[in-house]
């Protein structure tokens, strides 16, 4: 895969290091040329360049990119580079960082962002998750699919403590996708029972957390 990240700062560049790991290809692309450190990534490619303007994103041939990173320290930037990522190159998957939380509301399918990530907002809810037993989580939102990757960990006076996952009575639009339990993960078959303390990860439409939660906790039906 592909993957063109905008802002070679110190988070685009975990970001490229991890991707190459992987086995990806990654383009850094940033305009100050102090930023352009090759060797500290240098199976990248890197492009000294202005990542808002047209011509520079041509010049890195972001139609053939899978996937595009907006990683600066500057929301504006970022808002534009994924708006011309999704409506002038066609990119199927662009990701957004947020630097300040007043400014994730903008960070929508209207701008070009598939997935914004604003780290406040994750530090808050893993803070959230560690101390929260029957509280449903929200971790991760999916901008594309209307949908949200919550946790929430199971109660053990929960009313589906036991039940198999199969037999659960899930709210539509909600998918049960692993199970961390003793430190290990789990894939949900069905015919796993769950236990009062798995911490469960869900993907679900907004509009049925509530009903999920309800379901999970000691009164849940």
């Amino acid at each position: 895969m592909r993957v063109a990240i905008a802002g070679a700062g110190n988070v685009g560049r975990s970001i490229a290091a991890e991707l190459l790991e992987n086995g990806h290809q990654v383009l850094l692309v940033d305009r100050d040329p102090r930023a352009i450190k090759a060797a500290t990534v240098p199976q990248a490619e890197w492009l000294l360049a202005d990542a808002c303007e047209l011509s520079s994103l041509e010049e890195a041939a972001l139609e053939h990119c899978q996937v595009a990173i907006a990683a600066t320290g500057d929301d504006k930037v970022n808002l534009v580079v994924s708006l011309l990522a999704k409506t002038e190159f066609g990119v199927p998957r662009v990701v957004a960082r947020v630097n300040h939380p007043k400014n994730e509301w903008l960070f929508n399918e209207s701008w070009g962002v598939d997935v914004a990530v604003s780290t406040p907002r994750l530090m808050s809810a893993l803070v959230e998750e560690a101390v929260s037993v029957g509280d449903l989580v929200r971790l991760f939102t999916f901008r594309q699919g209307d949908a949200n990757l919550v946790e929430l960990t199971l109660p053990p006076d929960s009313a589906i403590a036991g039940t198999r996952v199969g037999a659960v009575p899930w709210p539509p639009d909600t998918a049960l996708v692993t199970i961390i339990r003793g430190g290990h993960v789990h894939f949900p078959s069905a015919d796993v029972a769950l236990e009062g303390g798995d911490e469960l990860l869900f993907v679900a439409a907004p509009e049925q957390e509530q009903t999920l939660e309800d379901l999970l906790s000691p009164h849940g039906s």
